[in-house]
């Protein structure tokens, strides 16, 4: 039972440092666009919820299909560093990740999003792993950056302290002034 436990733990942590990639690439685009890439998971799911304090669906729908592109393994390298706040300064981090076997099998799907400022949101998300749950519930921020809606950086370097070690990934120094 032990040993089960300990797997489960090696297994999530890269899992999660995933989702920090994918968070942290959401974050940094420079564009002013706020369409959904191309690559981006269909939206199959229920609407992610909106906030006591406000917000339009479309503010909502936004930051959920941002997130779920940056966790998404058909969105390229260059697209997830759009996708996180301060983006560039993660590149290698984000490129590094995405050559882990695991990346390629890791996504999230938003399941609440709650404006917290007009330029600041919560994301309650799950994160899967070859389609077996590896953190249910799970919370991030998400940023409006350029007029952009972006995976927090704060969000990514906290799943690539928990994820790099097992993914061999330095810990990128702009981690230390991040959130």
């Amino acid at each position: 039972m032990r040993f089960h436990h300990t797997a489960r733990r090696i297994f999530l942590a890269p899992a999660l440092g995933l989702a920090v990639a994918a968070a942290v690439t959401a974050c940094s685009s420079g564009a002013s666009s706020t369409t959904p890439p191309a690559t981006s998971p269909p939206a199959t799911s229920a609407p992610a919820s909106t906030s006591a304090s406000g917000g339009s669906s479309a503010t909502i729908a936004t930051i959920t299909a941002n997130w779920e592109a940056f966790f998404s393994s058909s969105t390229p390298d260059s697209k997830r560093v759009e996708l996180l706040q301060n983006g560039q300064t993660f590149a290698a981090a984000v490129t590094a990740f995405s050559t882990s076997p695991l990346a390629s099998a890791v996504s999230a799907k938003v399941v609440s999003v709650t404006l917290t400022s007009p330029t600041q949101a919560t994301v309650k998300y799950d994160l899967t792993a070859g389609g077996t749950s590896v953190a249910s519930g799970a919370t991030g921020v998400a940023v409006l950056e350029g007029g952009v809606w972006k995976v927090g950086d704060a969000s990514f370097c906290g799943l690539l302290q928990q994820g790099a070690a097992v993914l061999n990934i330095p810990m990128p120094s702009a981690c230390k002034s991040a959130g």
